[in-house]
């Protein structure tokens, strides 16, 4: 039997917590697990779901058994309530981190009535050593955290959760609180049916973080633009979510040399390192963490100021709950979110090879995605429906971009209603697309097999250039109106609601706004972190031209060919950066350490002068610092060539081809290092030829190989033997 009655939670919040005051429904929460009920709390991120089972678990008779997916959540939970009270055994984890005598310990605290609060994970849950021992002990309630992923509907479906319900019948009847951030009503559903808590207490808190500003950015230039970023929140707290583990690391990297306090954090990690950053980051030893979702569930730190996507998440419930751990004390809380199309057909792709019915449903949460980055109504709007919650203001008071910088919208009460005949005529049993076909009159497999080309609405939707991103943007509309609901466990099938039934009796005004289009925009994913534009079409046309000619005079003084000192590209760059000191000079793409120090002096003085004379604000914090990018196979090839090692055997060693290998040293030699095959080439051409070559190259203006070949001569020279005479010229000239 629960004790402490419900008129005094008050006073334990105050000896527990030190709080004056219960937040939203928490009290309400408690008294109702405590009357022994079952419960089911939906709450937004910071608004104190933890609370909600930790004080009832410090009242109560016995031990609460807390469910939770993350090592790293249980232990931050566990540490700070043993911070409440001189007893360490008050609250224990039991994991895979644990070794057995550190089990036995936990395990002894349990039975001696220490221990009010156990977590474990599911995997635990489920041994059976573990579920005779919970037997023997008196359990007061079971806490599920982060019910969501219960649901195969859910953002993080864990199928372990979904054989919770059986374990816990296993070891008696006990009340159930079960508490997520995020839920659907379909997730909802799914949980309570799942757990056989249909009957429970709801408690269903507002999704609205009125302090967070939601903001999609197109996904240019990404990694400047999240150094820029950053550093325009010096001191602050932030985070950055990328989905692969890859680019985790090597954007940590890339901030850390830009100065920015920064470390990784994924699942890839050693438990202990993954700790360490956890508990730098509550310290504030350092300002940002960079991760993908496996950090940040349960993490209590409030003042997060920023939230970075670098990658679009696969669903909203994903995006909410990584968002909602910004500003989590009230204060501000900035969610930037970069968004490239062509991430959504990279995320298309890694559902290819899942079961049928997996890849239905991760396509349609990731539909969901798409369509609130690309609205261009008021992103708070768009969110709050997605939960079932009705958002009435017209906008956010400027708190999302598009309520910020509202775009022009336009009447859309004629297509309202042909979008409606449409679905009508296509008995309510279609999706978006397929009704999108046929508004626009596009034949598909679809529209073949149930002759909707036979519709007489067929095709009237593609007058006046109307095309699919603008018939995406008015049944977004409708839907976010409530005209239209979507019937996501059939397949997202759009249906007509009541509310669209009464507009097509008697039509209204509807204004719709026009999506953002981001089909030109660019990834960075094959990009090596912190390079720079390469097309030139952002450089300073007349500074560019004036470091031409400053290269031609110097590759005229020096008598060499003008590649050899710096390239086209990296005179575009310049032309962009105006960098004017060694260490930004040698940031610049192609040029590095060895080419900045022999030839970059009066570059760098014409770059200075020009930007004195012009007065022009450099773009200094776009100056980015990039990783020195030596991968282990040119590393292993560097230093195999100091071992005079025959290329042809560094080849065969790492199953490349002699071609290849020379491709991979001539990257390195481009980018400033100086590598001697002198040994190689002495073994394979005699002293004649190479001189011929290398006297060629120095009197050439071009780099190309068939150029050299022509004119040397195809029959003297193999393409192989061209390409490293070339190197060996660049690295004793130029590096």
């Amino acid at each position: 039997m629960l004790q402490a009655e419900t008129s005094t939670l008050q006073q334990y919040l105050q000896k527990f917590f030190g709080f004056d005051t219960f937040k939203g429904e928490q009290e309400a929460i408690i008294a109702s697990l405590l009357a022994g009920k079952d419960t089911f709390v939906i709450m937004p991120t910071g608004g104190g779901k933890s609370l909600c089972y930790q004080l009832p678990a410090l009242v109560s008779e016995g031990t609460a058994i807390i469910i939770s997916p993350l090592i790293a959540l249980m232990k931050n939970q566990v540490d700070a309530l043993r911070n409440f009270g001189n007893e360490d055994g008050i609250a224990h984890f039991l994991n895979s981190s644990l070794t057995k005598p550190e089990i036995a310990k936990v395990k002894q605290d349990i039975k001696d009535g220490k221990t009010k609060l156990l977590y474990v994970a599911p995997e635990s849950l489920t041994k059976q050593e573990n579920v005779a021992f919970f037997n023997e002990i008196k359990i007061s309630f079971f806490a599920i955290d982060e019910a969501h992923c219960i649901s195969e509907w859910g953002h993080d479906f864990r199928p372990e959760y979904r054989r919770i319900r059986t374990i816990i019948e296993e070891i008696g009847t006990v009340p159930i609180i079960a508490l997520t951030a995020t839920a659907t009503p379909k997730v909802q559903q799914d949980i309570q049916k799942n757990l056989g808590m249909t009957e429970a207490n709801v408690f269903k808190s507002s999704f609205n973080r009125g302090n967070l500003y939601y903001e999609v950015r197109p996904k240019q230039n990404v990694i400047k633009e999240i150094i820029k970023y950053v550093k325009s929140q010096h001191g602050k707290s932030g985070i950055i979510y990328c989905l692969s583990r890859k680019k985790v690391e090597e954007l940590a990297e890339t901030l850390r040399v830009n100065g920015i306090k920064a470390q990784p954090y994924h699942a890839g990690l050693e438990a202990k390192e993954r700790a360490t950053t956890q508990d730098a980051f509550l310290m504030e030893d350092i300002d940002v963490i960079v991760a993908t979702i496996a950090f940040g569930m349960g993490i209590d730190k409030p003042d997060v100021r920023f939230v970075i996507h670098h990658d679009i998440p696969k669903s909203l419930e994903g995006y909410y709950q990584e968002t909602g751990r910004g500003g989590r004390d009230g204060g501000e809380g900035n969610c930037v979110t970069f968004y490239s199309h062509d991430d959504i057909v990279k995320l298309e792709k890694f559902m290819k090879g899942k079961p049928v019915a997996e890849q239905e449903i991760g396509k349609q949460l990731l539909h969901e995605t798409v369509s609130y980055a690309e609205t261009s109504s008021c992103r708070r709007k768009f969110l709050l429906h997605y939960f079932g919650e009705e958002f009435d203001d017209t906008n956010c008071g400027g708190m999302c971009d598009n309520c910020r910088n509202p775009k022009q919208k336009f009447e859309a009460k004629d297509d309202v209603e042909l979008a409606l005949e449409a679905i009508d005529d296509m008995k309510e049993k279609f999706k978006t697309k397929d009704v999108i076909n046929v508004l626009l009159g596009t034949v598909t497999s679809t529209v073949k097999s149930y002759k909707h080309n036979d519709l007489e609405c067929f095709g009237k939707g593609s007058e006046d250039d109307k095309n699919e991103k603008y018939w995406n943007a008015v049944i977004r509309e409708m839907l976010v109106s409530g005209l239209l609901s979507k019937d996501i466990e059939n397949y997202g099938l759009l249906k007509i609601t009541s509310e669209g039934r009464a507009f097509i009796n008697k039509p209204y005004s509807i204004m719709v706004t026009k999506d953002h289009d981001y089909e030109g925009t660019e990834s960075d994913d094959d990009e090596v972190s912190g390079s720079g534009n390469k097309g030139g079409s952002g450089a300073d046309a007349i500074l560019f031209s004036a470091l031409k000619d400053l290269l031609k005079q110097t590759a005229h003084k020096l008598k060499l060919p003008p590649y050899v000192i710096f390239q086209e590209v990296s005179l575009e760059e310049m032309a962009i950066q105006y960098p004017i000191k060694m260490d930004e000079l040698v940031n610049i793409t192609g040029v590095g350490q060895g080419k900045a120090q022999k030839f970059g002096k009066p570059f760098l003085d014409l770059i200075s002068k020009y930007v004195e004379e012009n007065e022009i604000d450099r773009p200094i914090d776009m100056v980015v610092k990039s990783i020195v990018n030596k991968s282990g196979l040119k590393v292993y090839i560097i230093q195999s060539i100091d071992r005079k090692l025959p290329l042809d055997d560094i080849a065969n060693a790492k199953g490349l081809s002699l071609a290849d290998l020379i491709t991979e040293i001539e990257s390195i030699v481009s980018s400033g290092t100086k590598v001697n095959i002198a040994y190689y080439i002495n073994d394979l051409l005699d002293a004649d030829k190479q001189q011929e070559a290398m006297a060629y190259f120095k009197e050439s203006q071009s780099d190309s190989v068939k150029e050299a070949m022509d004119e040397l001569g195809e029959d003297e020279y193999s393409e192989d033997e061209i390409r490293l005479l070339r190197i060996k010229f660049m690295s004793e000239f130029g590096n």
